[in-house]
Formats: C-alpha cells, sequence, structure tokens
C-alpha cells in the first residue's frame, strides 16, 4: 500500500522538524521537500509590492516537484532505494518488498494550491501560527538569501493569507495543527493518525 502525507502550512510553522521526525519512526518513508524545487535567485520576479516573489507557487518549479513525487508513485521501492532509504520488506515476504507499506511526506509551505499534487494525498496537515509569533520565528532564522527588511510584513504574511484564504474557498480537505503547541504534542498526534490511516486500510 501506498501513502502520500503532505505537511504544509505557514513558514516557520515547524513543519521541517515534524517531518524529520515522523519520516525517521515510520517505515519505506520518503521525503520531497517543496524548498528544494525553488527557481534561482534571478528567476524570481519582483512584484508590485516591490519584493522579490519567493512566496507565491511561480517561485517553485512545480513541474519538477511532479515529476519528482510521480517518480514515486510509479515504483517507491526504487525511488526509496535511490534516495538512501531502507527498504523493509512486508512480513513474510522477504523477496517482494513492493508490497509492503510505502509512505511519502511532502513537505512545503503550498502543497495544497496547486491541484495536480494536492489532489494526490492520503492526509494533507496544515501548521497555523498567530501573525506575532509566526515573525518572532522568522526574525530568528539565517536564509541563504536574507530577508531583507519590510519583507515578512510586505510580502510573506500577506501571500500566506492570500493562500490560506485560497484554500480554503476551495474546501481543501486538511487537518489543521496549531504550532504554538509542543513539538512532542504534534508529532504524537501526526504519528498516530498515520498508523490508524495505515491500519484502517489494510
Amino acid at each position: 500500500m501506498k501513502y502520500i502525507i503532505g505537511i504544509g502550512g505557514v513558514t516557520n510553522g515547524g513543519k521541517t522538524t515534524l517531518t524529520n521526525r515522523i519520516s525517521q519512526i515510520l517505515p519505506n518513508c520518503c521525503v520531497v521537500h517543496q524548498d528544494d524545487f525553488y527557481k534561482t535567485p534571478d528567476q524570481i520576479e519582483v512584484g508590485q509590492d516591490g519584493f522579490k516573489q519567493w512566496d507565491v507557487i511561480t517561485a517553485i518549479d512545480m513541474e519538477a516537484m511532479m515529476s519528482t513525487v510521480n517518480a514515486w508513485i510509479d515504483n517507491p521501492v526504487k525511488f526509496a532505494r535511490s534516495h538512501g532509504v531502507a527498504v523493509t520488506p512486508a512480513s513474510g515476504e522477504p523477496s517482494h518488498p513492493e508490497g509492503g507499506v510505502q509512505i511519502l511526506i511532502v513537505e512545503g509551505f503550498l502543497l495544497y494550491n496547486y491541484r495536480p499534487l494536492g489532489s494526490t494525498f492520503n492526509r494533507r496537515y496544515y501548521l497555523s501560527l498567530p501573525y506575532e509569533e509566526c515573525k518572532r520565528r522568522r526574525s530568528t532564522r539565517s536564509y541563504t538569501v536574507p530577508d531583507p527588511p519590510g519583507l515578512f510584513d510586505g510580502h510573506v504574511w500577506p501571500m500566506y493569507l492570500k493562500h490560506r484564504k485560497e484554500m480554503e474557498a476551495n474546501k481543501v480537505d486538511v487537518v489543521y495543527l496549531n504550532g504554538l503547541k509542543s513539538k512532542d504534542d504534534i508529532y504524537l498526534q501526526v504519528y498516530e493518525e498515520i498508523q490508524n490511516l495505515i491500519l484502517n486500510s489494510s
């Protein structure tokens, strides 16, 4: 059985931390990070807000990202092995590892506003934070391309609100996670729900 889990939501909401922890405990689990598909800085346009448009879907090479996700869908065992993930076969079927549970976690800030990707998920998680905490966390992070002054208020937060509103208007079925909760609480909730998803599908 194949399962694709989305972990999306607000910048600095804890997506990568949750993804890394979950992927280390789940069997045959691969990860695709949306950030790995950012276009180069010279390809990022400057918007009407005066900032480079990093927080929009056109900043991501979504075709390349979908090709990667589709490569996993086509052959998750081959994908796992090519990405250094040890594959555990189904019990009693050591010669047929493809018969076991295969999991892909897709992590990123704009997973559910791109329909070809959004339709692939078995479960969609969405981490949220209030403005003040999100801004505080963002200010403590160092990025390869540093945030210019005013970027958070002038571009990052407005784009987050815009994309969340679009997602909700499209009635995307997501499980909201409160990013203010402890990392342990969030992890335990998601881990338990994924386990139940697998058990109920088998």
